[in-house]
């Protein structure tokens, strides 16, 4: 036993959990464990510019490895209620971050102390645990439960709000034997697989929607071969997607409302059998309940019990964490293969494969401004199967997500549910924290991109350099495009008059805000493209400064101003604004070519 502060404690369980860095601002009612950090060592710190920011940067560490947890920290008072929205996006993606904030002194808890607020209720219903530690020595113990939590069951934030004199009270603590507590993951029966499988082994045109609680699991690889086993296609959810390499002949591509392809919900609504394994059954991606679930049986396998029936009631529901319950389906498959009892699906696959080759949207537009389906077909050509996608909210992100290509778990990185705009740049940085070697890939609109763009220094200040493409029409684009059904454009138009343009920049000017001159005085490096033909050449001149200056850099595209993205209220009647693609009748089967 050793005699040290309860915030020195912290950090030695931290360490001890596997953190090595941590996301935040130094702050007064922060500052002892901060004095803590420096002294125990161990935990690097990046300074973020906004505690929403160090929210996100810790979403993004978490969302890259199996394992991470990231780690925010921030002063009482308003940090607390700023990380409130990284809260909520890692809660309603099922991501494990924790928050660590300062807090009054505990006499004063009451006494509406300067910055003195309530977080631990506010951050309630957006954490699986948040807790006021009041006595120093159950300030290691709160941490050691906190871990095990985000770890347990359905993944989760926590926040720990410690009060000033907390952290700096001497407690007694031996960190040589602290060990971690087991994390909780209920698991399927066999029996409960077997009733499954012969589920799915009796219909005729069945499909897997593989969604993020695989991903979670680190299960994309136990997906694929039980989906080769069985031969059964894949649908992967926008959460999900990168489970299976888009260009697997089993992936029949996404479905939704927005974030779908056009042969992905031809493929759901021909469906006669879906088993959901780790999803949730989102809204944009189920649209319509009686469409999606209409002339077809489910089976819903989920980690989280209440997850089960709260959107509609499966035929069959299981509990069970997606990488054992997949262990499970591979042990009982095999053994059915081996007596001749898994169904041949090859018509089937080739019915899924048909649509895949032939219901294409347009990408390639020679169109200045630029269209910006064209984007993302040189984003496709430039940046391969490697780069590590990156984004959130928008038209930018919906059509990403309808034209881009993933191939790998964790290469599509996106905020499902909460979709908070300013997202993408510190989630980026936390990404390329959490890996440093990979071609990180960031996509915002223009409004997304100035919500947090102060950021951007972080990842010139601590070296963290990533591409971030800016595809900048100058508008709320999902919102006008939304508005349409009010029969208005109010509010939604992000041009003026820069009167910062020269001359020969005037048409630019109408566009609004300078993001090149912006970008570049927070210290990263940016490019401008305005035709098409200069898009690829762009990518390629990003990366070599990317390589060179070791910090962001921005490649603004300026599109035409208006741009409708397919989508719609059913997934049988989504609408495609723009022409389809044409004679592919002798198109290669791969995918990535077809773009």
């Amino acid at each position: 036993m050793a005699k040290m502060t309860a915030a020195e404690a912290a950090i030695h369980v931290l360490k001890k959990e596997g953190i090595d860095v941590a996301f935040g601002l130094p702050g007064a009612a922060i500052n002892p464990f901060y004095a803590a950090m420096r002294k125990v060592g161990g935990v690097d710190h990046i300074l973020a510019r906004h505690v929403e920011g160090a929210s996100h940067m810790a979403e993004g560490y978490t969302r890259t490895k199996a394992g991470n947890i990231g780690v925010c920290i921030g002063t009482s008072g308003p940090a607390g209620t700023d990380m409130i929205t990284g809260l909520y996006s890692a809660s309603a993606d099922s991501i494990p971050i924790l928050c660590i904030t300062g807090q009054a002194p505990r006499a004063k808890l009451h006494k509406e102390d300067f910055q003195a607020v309530d977080i631990q209720t506010i951050a309630g219903p957006v954490t699986k645990w948040a807790i006021t530690v009041m006595e120093p020595a159950q300030v290691p113990r709160a941490f050691q439960k906190a871990f095990q939590l985000m770890r347990s069951s359905r993944p989760g934030p926590v926040l720990i709000d410690l009060p000033i004199d907390v952290q700096m009270s001497e407690i007694e603590f031996d960190s040589d034997t602290y060990e971690s507590l087991p994390a909780y993951k209920p698991s399927a029966s066999r029996a409960q697989i077997e009733k499954a499988l012969t589920m799915l082994n009796e219909s005729e045109k069945p499909l897997l929607v593989a969604g993020g609680g695989i991903i979670n699991a680190d299960a994309a690889e136990q997906l694929v071969e039980f989906a080769e086993l069985t031969g059964v296609p894949v649908i992967p959810t926008l959460m999900g997607w990168g489970t299976i390499p888009d260009d697997h002949p089993l992936m029949a591509g996404m479905v939704g409302l927005q974030t779908s392809h056009r042969y992905g919900n031809a493929t759901m609504l021909a469906s006669d059998f879906v088993m959901g394994i780790g999803n949730r059954w989102a809204n944009r991606h189920t649209g319509n309940v009686e469409t999606y679930t209409k002339d077809r049986k489910f089976v819903h396998v989920d980690i989280e019990p209440t997850q089960i029936g709260r959107i509609f009631g499966p035929d069959y529901g299981i509990v069970s964490d997606a990488k054992l319950a997949l262990e499970l389906f591979l042990e009982v498959a095999r053994e059915m293969k081996a007596d001749g009892k898994l169904k041949d699906r090859s018509d089937w696959v080739g019915d899924c494969q048909e649509r895949k080759r032939t219901m294409l949207r347009k990408t390639h537009f020679d169109n200045v401004p630029v269209k910006p389906q064209r984007v993302y077909e040189e984003m496709n050509k430039v940046f391969g199967k490697n780069a590590r996608y990156i984004s959130t909210i928008g038209l930018s992100q919906i059509a990403g997500a309808q034209f881009l290509h993933v191939y790998k778990p964790r290469h599509w990185i996106n905020c499902g549910q909460a979709g908070p705009l300013g997202w993408t740049i510190p989630a980026a940085l936390g990404v390329c924290r959490a890996d440093p070697e990979a071609e990180v890939v960031a996509l915002s609109g223009d409004y997304d991109f100035q919500f947090m763009v102060e950021e951007l220094a972080v990842g010139a200040q601590f070296n963290l350099p990533y591409i971030h493409v800016l595809v900048n029409n100058s508008y709320l684009g999902l919102i006008r495009q939304a508005q349409r059904g009010f029969d208005m454009d109010y509010c939604v138009q992000l041009s003026f008059k820069n009167i910062n343009y020269t001359d020969e920049e005037a048409e630019l000017a109408e566009y609004g805000v300078d993001h090149v001159s912006v970008a570049e005085g927070l210290g990263c490096k940016a490019l401008r493209v305005i035709k098409p033909e200069d898009i690829a050449p762009a990518f390629e001149k990003a990366r070599e400064l990317m390589r060179e200056h070791r910090v962001p850099v921005v490649v603004e595209i300026i599109l035409e101003r208006i741009t409708n993205i397919s989508m719609g209220t059913d997934l049988d009647g989504v609408n495609e604004f723009e022409e389809l693609a044409e004679n592919l009748t002798d198109a290669p089967s791969s995918i990535a070519s077809l773009t």
